[in-house]
């Protein structure tokens, strides 16, 4: 597992080998298997992630119907900010939709880590507003979307997804039915053709 995350390091251009040889030595690896919850609607989060290997889905639960918010793979935090920051409890569930490879974190891990490499915090503090940016677009580009063009724009961005995880649960993500979604997809590969 350290060798992978040695590699998943490693992409990162501004550690240098010291550096990214104190983080693999000092961070927490777990693998989970497909359909374990790392978090429950209505428990504080106290644990943040990353994807090292994998993918974890957000999903809230309305009317008893699961409700995909988000997807996140490789390269991507993972966390219930509002929960984590705020010690308030999850609104949504964040549950593996694939075996994963984790980093498994905690404020106190992350203070240690900036002590020990202090431009790791300026690393840190881009990548969240790099974070909250994309939400936001992502929030923005939903609302004003069509059906269509929220598929379009995840075959764009994101196209390995559609083999990663059940039809259904990305028909829920783009917020139509599964048999919309086999139409539109439908309608969009002719439309290639």
């Amino acid at each position: 597992m350290k060798d992978e995350f040695r590699a998943f390091i490693s992409n990162f251009p501004y550690l240098n080998a010291e550096e990214t040889e104190i983080i693999v030595e000092n961070t927490l690896l777990r693998e989970f298997k497909k359909g374990s919850v790392l978090l429950k609607e209505g428990s504080i989060s106290k644990e943040c992630y990353a994807i090292v290997r994998g993918c974890v889905r957000e999903f809230y639960i309305k009317e008893g119907l699961e409700k995909t918010t988000a997807f996140f793979t490789e390269g991507q935090s993972v966390n219930s900010f509002s929960s984590y920051t705020n010690m308030v409890p999850s609104k949504h569930y964040l549950e593996c939709s694939e075996d994963c490879l984790l980093t498994v974190g905690n404020q106190s891990l992350v203070d240690q880590m900036c002590e020990r490499i202090p431009r790791l915090a300026e690393f840190i503090g881009n990548e969240v507003q790099k974070d909250a940016g994309e939400l936001q677009e992502r929030m923005a580009s939903f609302m004003t979307s069509s059906p269509e063009e929220r598929f379009s724009d995840l075959m764009e961005h994101n196209p390995g997804l559609m083999n990663r995880v059940p039809q259904h649960q990305i028909a829920s993500y783009l917020g139509v039915t599964p048999e919309s979604l086999s139409r539109i997809k439908k309608r969009t590969y002719s439309k290639k053709e």
